[in-house]
């Protein structure tokens, strides 16, 4: 039995795997490294939470007058 084919598949395998999962890894530790930092900083989340509850009660409809 020749091994030179076993080897080239093997190579080919290996080449796949290194070039492919750095490419598929990235978008996770970007969606993680965001996630950690926002959840590391309460100040951000205050802040954001703050933001958001002017945001709401700037665009509350008035209250309709009686007549």
């Amino acid at each position: 039995m020749r091994r030179h084919p076993i080897l080239w598949l093997l190579a080919g395998t290996y080449l796949l795997v290194v070039g492919l999962w750095p490419a598929a890894a990235t978008p996770v530790e970007l969606a993680a490294t965001g996630a950690f930092t926002v959840l590391a900083q309460p100040a951000v989340l205050l802040l954001a939470a703050v933001v958001a509850l002017i945001a709401s009660a700037r665009r509350r409809p008035a209250p309709a007058g009686r007549r």
